[in-house]
């Protein structure tokens, strides 16, 4: 860029995002004079996904605010809880967080999840189709036109990714609702229409069952109850709020 100098700095939790030169508060930029503030923001590096309120000189711009020469800009990190407009709160994952995605559907979080790489386009394509925020840690498919809403996934691990969701858009939970691997909702099941699926021991150890009603799949309290219980309790604590009292789990 080759044009008016502004002034700009990011919120601290934005700076990852940032060349270290932009990383201790107030740096210099020169723009074109003809770019929005969005498209000034994002060649910085910073997804506007995750910019929040935008000053210009200390007043609130949108993104297609065209920065003009001395200008101080702002740019703050999201508010959170995120408020997500226009449809339910509904989430679309990448290819890289299918971890992420079974523990959010473990707590009754409605997670499509796609298991196989079907390319940037599809994905945010899909997510304005459906109308689903897109979780991915892609910077670059953050930025895509397409997409109809997004978030960072800030961590690589699936403790973190999922504490930080449910911090960022507060969703509704309902554990033990829903099926971690087709995202169908689960109902109660009879022992009985389920024998034949189950394995011997299992058929002689367990007696509440619940299955899916899109995939079929039959759920109970098995082995790894234990671990899929603290997940569970550990993500109510972070919700601040009570969960259902009919857990099933594989």
């Amino acid at each position: 860029m080759n044009g008016p100098e502004i002034t700009l700095s990011v919120a601290p939790e934005l700076r990852l995002f940032v060349s270290s030169d932009r990383r201790r508060g107030r740096a210099a930029v020169t723009t074109d004079g003809s770019s929005s503030l969005g498209h000034v923001v994002e060649s910085l590096g910073v997804p506007l996904t995750e910019a929040g309120v935008l000053l210009a000189d200390g007043l609130p711009v949108d993104a297609s605010h065209v920065p003009r020469s001395g200008e101080y800009i702002e740019v703050r990190g999201v508010e959170r809880p995120q408020r997500v407009p226009g449809a339910p709160l509904r989430f679309l994952l990448d290819v890289h967080l299918g971890t992420l995605a079974r523990r959010l559907r473990l707590l009754g979080v409605d997670a499509a999840y796609e298991n196989e790489d079907i390319g940037d386009p599809a994905l945010a394509a899909l997510s304005a189709a459906e109308r689903r925020v897109l979780l991915s840690r892609d910077r670059g498919l953050l930025r895509r036109r397409e997409l109809w809403a997004g978030a960072y996934v800030y961590s690589d691990r699936p403790d973190d990714q999922l504490t930080d969701v449910l911090e960022r858009f507060a969703p509704v939970l309902a554990p033990w609702t829903r099926c971690t691997a087709c995202n169908g909702p689960l109902a109660e099941a009879d022992k009985d229409t389920v024998r034949e699926r189950l394995e011997r021991g299992t058929q002689r150890s367990y007696d509440v069952f619940a299955e899916c009603t899109s995939c079929g799949r039959v759920y109970w309290r098995g082995a790894h109850h234990a671990r899929l219980e603290a997940i569970v309790a550990s993500a109510l604590r972070t919700a601040g709020g009570p969960g259902r009292d009919t857990p099933q789990a594989v």
